[in-house]
């Protein structure tokens, strides 16, 4: 476990975000600004409900210690608790219809989270609580029609219009990654072929990376001695750390994904006409090493290029916290 805490500020109802993932649990206090107060996290008992259901009750309840009591008003500093799971939501944001990486299956997390925890809880799927957190406090911020594309394992997406969270009609809008961009393409774990996110995710990066290390490529000895010459080693996060470090194989791959990358975005805009794409996720770290060649892709493929807006590309702002900042601010909103 590790925890932080920053400088209190007492203005405004506190929230508690709560942020789900394959491998940890993370929970923060958060302000009406967006600001983290204080933090906290757990690993991530994957295969075991219950036990995740413990662990968010252990750090709500060691989250909530500092901030019993607002000063002189002797009421609760924290005024609810949302929670980021990584899964399809139902529309009445209950249950976790499925989860590709913990053991949920029609699993009621909101009625199970509001008996522990004895309090409301809003619940909320990670890109969409990711997404509204960089809409309301991040790279977002002044576009009323915004696509968050986060860019990990796979690809998750979030789309924030008008001010509220496009779930469409049955919650699980926003699964872009698995739109079929190359037909009879790289199998995906989703039982299709040819999802965006084989080729466009830290995994496509890896894989390809993989693939030229295995071959003995002698482009690719800067990748093998980055991981003591086992190619199995090889991940999207160490050939974005030597982009970033100027090997020039590696900056190669990071212009296919982004090549990639740009193709399934001019899709997107011509489904959702966005104002604003803000990438995040483990990959986006790249930078203009990944934005440069994606913006040329999106132009090339953009349709009705050169009549019409285009809409901006740009890096996601708050990282790896916006998961909890939007969970905890979701909760504060008012049910629609």
């Amino acid at each position: 476990m590790s925890k932080n805490s920053a400088p209190r500020d007492a203005s405004g109802p506190l929230a508690i975000g709560v942020d789900i993932g394959g491998t940890k649990v993370a929970a923060g206090v958060v302000d009406c600004q967006g600001r983290i107060l204080a933090s906290a996290r757990r690993p991530t008992e994957g295969h075991n409900p219950r036990g995740v259901e413990r662990t968010i009750l252990e750090l709500v309840t060691e989250l909530s210690a500092d901030h019993r009591v607002a000063p002189g008003t002797g009421a609760a500093r924290i005024a609810s608790v949302g929670v980021g799971a990584a899964g399809w939501i139902d529309l009445a944001g209950g249950t976790v219809l499925f989860s590709p990486h913990l053991a949920w299956r029609n699993e009621p997390l909101r009625a199970n989270l509001e008996q522990l925890l004895e309090r409301p809880v809003a619940l909320s799927n990670d890109a969409d609580a990711a997404a509204w957190a960089e809409w309301k406090f991040g790279a977002g911020r002044g576009e009323s029609r915004m696509v968050c594309i986060t860019l990990g394992t796979g690809i998750g997406g979030a789309v924030v219009m008008d001010g509220q969270v496009e779930r469409g009609r049955f919650g699980v809008a926003g699964e872009f990654g698995h739109q079929i961009i190359m037909p009879g393409g790289n199998r995906c774990e989703c039982g299709n072929r040819g999802c965006w996110e084989q080729y466009a995710s830290g995994n496509a990066l890896g894989r390809e990376a993989r693939e030229l290390a295995q071959a003995n490529s002698p482009v690719a000895q800067e990748l093998l001695r980055a991981v003591d010459g086992v190619p199995a080693e090889i991940t999207g996060a160490v050939v974005t750390e030597l982009a970033r470090g100027g090997d020039p194989t590696s900056i190669e791959l990071m212009k296919d994904i982004g090549s990639w990358l740009g193709l399934g975005l001019a899709n997107l805009a011509a489904a959702l006409d966005p104002g604003r794409f803000v990438i995040g996720g483990g990959l986006s770290e790249a930078g203009e090493l990944l934005l440069a060649p994606t913006r040329r892709a999106f132009r090339r493929h953009l349709t009705g290029r050169g009549f019409r807006p285009e809409a901006e590309i740009t890096i996601a702002e708050l990282g790896p916290d916006a998961g909890l900042i939007g969970a905890a601010d979701l909760s504060r909103q008012p049910a629609s």
